[in-house]
């Protein structure tokens, strides 16, 4: 279950008059050969990166659809990172060129209704690149930053759903 919901009293404080600092909440749903290699490899060399990214391991880029994205951001996430293998060495055979068409036609589809495309990114790396993990999660942070918590009227509230009860399970 991805529950995004926590905000720690953002929105009620903000409500209310208080000056509290933004933190984004980005889920970051890395393919389990590369990027959560990568992901670790930054853990293991001790280099900071952001603490607001989630991230949530699959077997492939290739398998995380437009729905789960659109799902993720509903449940109160501010942004989406997917990352995968480079193209063309994906360990799943072309799972990170699936998962470019369809992150495209998602990202046309968010501008056409509003939503800042940029909320939902894709980017590669080798198991190798940790480094460049980092880099590509500290840039998604200050993007999310810069365009502040979504708030898109065709989304439901932060508080009234979680993925659970999208799901109607």
């Amino acid at each position: 279950m991805i529950d995004c919901r926590v905000n720690h009293g953002y929105n009620r404080d903000i409500q209310r008059g208080h000056n509290v600092e933004y933190e984004p909440r980005i889920v970051g749903f890395l393919c389990n050969w590369c990027a959560y290699r990568a992901a670790d490899l930054v853990g293991t060399i001790r280099k900071p990166y952001t603490a607001n990214l989630r991230t949530i391991r699959c077997t492939c880029t290739g398998r995380i659809s437009p729905e789960l994205i659109l799902r993720t951001l509903k449940a109160g996430a501010d942004g989406v990172l997917v990352v995968g293998c480079h193209p063309g060495e994906c360990h799943r055979g072309d799972g990170n060129l699936k998962a470019l068409r369809r992150i495209s036609m998602l990202r046309r589809l968010m501008e056409q209704v509003g939503i800042e495309p940029n909320r939902v990114q894709l980017a590669w790396t080798a198991a190798s690149e940790g480094a460049r993990f980092a880099e590509v999660a500290d840039r998604m942070e200050l993007q999310i930053r810069q365009m502040g918590p979504l708030t898109n009227d065709l989304l439901p509230s932060r508080g009234a759903s979680s993925l659970s009860s999208l799901s109607g399970r």
